[in-house]
């Protein structure tokens, strides 16, 4: 397996480009870091892993304010057990060590910036854990910039959000400053399950493309094999989140739920 710290820059490109040459959308799977507890994150991120193509470990934040009462009780949760950015990338070290897929921390930017010696420090701890990348929903990549020098220098990936409501000039501006992929939000709205995703999604997804961005992955509402199957015909990758955390509030099988998840993405439009 790859040891901590020794990734290359294309990791997370490669799975998409794997994906893409199989006629199917990339599965990136999220699940929040320590919850319910430590053993039992790391159990379901092995579950998961064995049908996602990547993983998203969601830092736990205090006021994670683009994600709905799913995930905020699973921050909450980590956070009262005292969870935060350390344990964070105790955890991607610890999953590096038996998984070579991507693994990509999304965080708001309030804990790297009181993290102990600020964004360079982050960024190469999380580097040295074996991280490929960060996504950022809540920091503009105009107000980055010193950010994404740091992740470029320990050849971390910075993926930033779209919206429906993102105009042409900043979906260019989002396109130019993510690697690996850019993450299109489905709604305006906060992460949650839904049963049905709004028609424009493949109009953002399409608009994203024209702006330069190669890899889009879309996510916020995407609960099940038949709305993973709706994004896989128009993106390159399908997130889900809070479906998954649900299954492990509720006790189900996760890794059956992953195994759902990844046959809708299968049902790509080729």
């Amino acid at each position: 397996m790859t040891q901590p710290g020794t990734r290359t820059s294309s990791r997370v490109e490669a799975a998409f480009d794997a994906a893409r040459a199989e006629g199917r959308a990339a599965f990136v799977a999220f699940l929040t870091a320590g919850f319910p507890d430590r053993d039992a994150f790391l159990a379901a991120a092995d579950a998961v892993l064995r049908h996602a193509d990547m993983l998203e470990v969601g830092l736990p934040f205090s006021d994670p304010l683009g994600d709905g009462p799913t995930v905020q009780r699973a921050s909450e949760r980590a956070l009262a057990r005292g969870g935060g950015a350390a344990e964070t990338l105790e955890l991607v070290k610890a999953l590096r060590s038996s998984t070579d897929k991507p693994l990509v921390v999304m965080t708001y930017y309030n804990p790297i910036y009181c993290y102990p010696g600020g964004e360079k420090a982050f960024v190469a701890d999380l580097a040295a854990a074996g991280g490929d990348g960060m996504i950022l929903p809540d920091l503009p990549p105009d107000e980055g910039s010193s950010l994404i020098q740091a992740a470029q220098a320990a050849r971390v990936d910075t993926v930033f959000l779209v919206a429906p409501t993102s105009t042409d000039a900043r979906l260019r501006l989002v396109a130019e400053a993510s690697t690996g992929f850019v993450y299109a939000v489905s709604v305006t709205g906060v992460t949650g399950e839904r049963e049905a995703l709004p028609a424009e999604v493949g109009d953002l997804v399409r608009r994203t493309h024209a702006a330069g961005a190669r890899n889009v992955a879309v996510g916020f509402g995407v609960a099940s094999s038949e709305t993973a199957g709706y994004v896989a015909e128009v993106a390159d990758g399908v997130v889900v989140g809070s479906a998954l955390i649900r299954a492990l509030e509720d006790g189900s099988d996760v890794g059956e739920l992953a195994r759902q998840l990844r046959a809708g993405c299968e049902r790509r439009r080729v």
